[in-house]
């Protein structure tokens, strides 16, 4: 069977009565480059194990399976189960896993499923849990690589630079996490049915130390949030908000200076090592 076929897709569908759940965020790849290109650009190979988040009906699964020794593909919608058995049959390294990828055990689940594997992620992720997932991922520290199609603006911001419109505080968490590289886009036409916008397949690497030193992450990434929270307000405003009731205006004001910067600057013109800079700084004014 094709699975990016519209017309036996369309078939399948019908024959076992399933329904596209807005809810789910269902979109079907119909273009056959699209699953192979993902699969190519992961890091399946031989002596690594894939989890898949979102299977459907299982295109990019079918490319995985044939490059790595073992997928673990887990589905939240039960009724994809059947189709997914008929789809897949063909492949013993392919598991099936019925469940909500935010409430299983991750560890468990990996120790699991890929014994003596290297684990990585790839997969066509819904957009509406886009940002718990890829959170979720790299707060385990447990994949080698991940590489995930998304909606293109969610990719951009992950990938975005300082002095960009897209940088903001999930674009600092992943790159402090990881390497964040966007490889190509994939316009609505490819899917069934086709979404309002565009995707964007991106690689996350997670690093094996991280790029900045932080001696309190919990701090950092509390400076971070809080200099996004009001993005057209400048960075003492963010601050002074953030840390109300722990440090006065003038004193937020005083610290940003001391780091070197000015008083009017904008949260989006930080990187990591000057957000870095303001923790060291902030820790050691709130310790009196």
């Amino acid at each position: 069977m094709d699975l990016c076929n519209i017309n036996q897709i369309k078939a399948l569908l019908q024959r076992h009565g399933f329904r596209f759940s807005k809810s789910m965020g269902q979109n079907f790849l119909i273009d056959p480059a699209v699953p192979q290109g993902i699969a190519d650009a992961s890091a399946a190979a031989p002596g690594y194990g894939v989890l898949e988040i979102g299977p459907g009906i299982g295109p990019l699964t079918e490319q995985l399976a044939q490059l790595a020794d073992q997928v673990t593909a887990v589905e939240l919608d039960r009724a994809l189960l059947p189709i997914l058995q008929e789809t897949l049959a063909d492949y013993p390294n392919v598991s099936i896993i019925s469940g909500d990828i935010l409430k299983l055990n991750l560890p468990e689940l990996v120790q699991y499923a890929f014994p003596g594997l290297t684990p990585v992620v790839c997969a066509n992720l819904p957009y509406n849990i886009t940002t718990p997932v890829l959170t979720t991922l790299l707060d385990s520290k447990l994949f080698a690589s991940i590489t995930v199609m998304i909606q293109r603006e969610v990719a951009k911001r992950i990938c975005a630079k300082p002095h960009t419109s897209d940088y903001g505080a999930f674009s600092i968490y992943c790159q402090y996490h990881a390497n964040c590289e966007l490889l190509f886009e994939v316009p609505p036409h490819c899917f069934i049915p086709a979404p309002k916008v565009t995707s964007a397949v991106i690689q996350l690497t997670p690093l094996s130390s991280q790029p900045v030193s932080v001696t309190d992450e919990e701090l950092f990434f509390r400076i971070v949030r809080a200099s996004f929270a009001m993005r057209r307000k400048t960075l003492v405003n963010g601050l002074s908000a953030g840390f109300s009731g722990q440090l006065t205006k003038a004193e937020v004001a005083a610290l940003i200076e001391a780091c070197g910067f000015s008083t009017n600057v904008r949260g989006e013109e930080l990187g990591l090592a000057e957000f870095a800079q303001l923790t060291q700084a902030f820790s050691t004014a709130l310790q009196f």
